[in-house]
């Protein structure tokens, strides 16, 4: 029987799943070793949609736009609804092609997308430059919100249901399973750890192996541009970048860095040469006659998490340990469906097999593949 049970991470997924954890009658606590959202979460864009053609990952995010919508409704927590649309530009005819065979697999999922060809993508968002789009597609269910918020929302409704919320303390994990608290060794009946690019070394300190690499992104906030209320939140697979209106600005993010970084030792300020290509994007992106953003008002680096396969690690990894992390960029938009997932596994609920960690011994080798991808 699982009765007391520890979430080291207070990023999104953990304190949806403290909070589910504790709306079932189970003695939960979460270590932070920060703020609640101070890492990834925190960093994240916000960016949600459910416009995904394998089974599992429409029915993931098919919940999680759900569950969002349904805290909206009853938190000061907001989502603002807008339309995601990804393209390919003329002459890549590889990603052309990937999109053209995603949609209608999405359709089938029964996800609200649909292909645009450059007329249509003009005629519905005036804003953008189309003449040298290939296709495009678009998706209606899908919106922005602020992760923090999100998080900071969680985090007081499992308090509510009785978890105990210990932030600014920094744990380790050992076997029992057992948590290694600044106050002393606490053992718990089961450990969940959902620290992002944190969780390798925690469970490495347990003898517990996880195949996770963490890689950095960037992201930057441009001055703020009247187009942006009238642009839809956009994945150019061809410049590859992508943006998001926010308060009036533009949220440019990419910037990636296909390589393993230590979680404990990268830099977290924006890259000149990113926020100089950014802008560029930005701008060769804008629909002519559009007033170009010329200044970035802020811009910073976070840390996302890759498995071998690109999906993620959801599920019991050894006796006693759970492991929720390897998103891809993508564990904000999951987290409502897929925190609440794994702490129905710990409670012994089914998961889903094709994130169940044991897939792996947990010392691959692997290349690493961000999350925005079309393929």
């Amino acid at each position: 029987m699982t009765d007391s049970v520890a979430v080291v991470g207070g990023g999104a997924v953990g304190v949806t799943a403290a909070r589910a954890l504790a709306d079932r009658g189970v003695d939960v606590t979460l270590f932070e070793r920060g703020a609640i959202a101070a890492e990834s979460t925190g960093r994240a864009a916000g960016i949600c949609y459910d416009a995904f053609a394998g089974r599992t990952d429409a029915a993931v995010a098919a919940r999680a736009m759900a569950r969002f919508r349904e805290l909206a409704a009853e938190t000061r927590f907001s989502v603002a609804e807008r339309p995601y649309v990804w393209l390919a530009r003329e002459g890549d005819e590889t990603r052309a092609e990937a999109i053209r065979e995603q949609v209608p697999r999405m359709r089938e999922r029964g996800r609200a997308v649909e292909l645009l060809d450059p007329g249509a993508l003009a005629a519905e968002f005036p804003a953008l430059r189309t003449d040298d789009v290939a296709v495009a597609a678009v998706a209606r269910d899908a919106g922005c919100a602020d992760p923090a918020e999100y998080a900071a929302v969680m985090a007081e409704r499992a308090r509510e249901a009785g978890a105990a919320i210990r932030t600014e303390t920094e744990v380790g994990l050992t076997d029992g399973p057992a948590v290694v608290t600044p106050d002393g060794t606490v053992e718990f009946d089961a450990v969940l750890v959902a620290a992002g690019a944190h969780t390798r070394s925690l469970l490495a300190d347990a003898g517990v192996a996880v195949p996770i690499k963490a890689y950095r992104v960037q992201a930057l906030v441009t001055e703020p541009i009247p187009a942006s209320e009238r642009v839809p939140t956009l994945y150019d697979a061809t410049a590859g970048f992508y943006w998001r209106a926010r308060e009036g600005s533009l949220l440019v993010g990419d910037g990636v860095e296909k390589r393993d970084f230590d979680p404990e030792d990268w830099d977290r300020t924006a890259d000149e040469p990113f926020l100089a290509s950014a802008i560029e994007r930005v701008d060769a992106a804008l629909a002519p006659g559009e007033t170009r953003p010329s200044a970035v008002e802020r811009s910073w680096a976070g840390l996302c998490t890759a498995t071998p396969d690109r999906d993620p690690l959801v599920g019991e990894i050894d006796s006693g340990f759970f492991v929720a992390a390897g998103w891809h960029g993508h564990g904000f938009m999951r987290a409502p469906a897929l925190g609440r997932t794994v702490a129905g596994v710990m409670l012994g609920d089914d998961g889903i097999g094709e994130f169940d960690p044991t897939r792996f011994d947990g010392d691959e080798q692997f290349p690493v593949v961000e999350g925005m991808t079309v393929e």
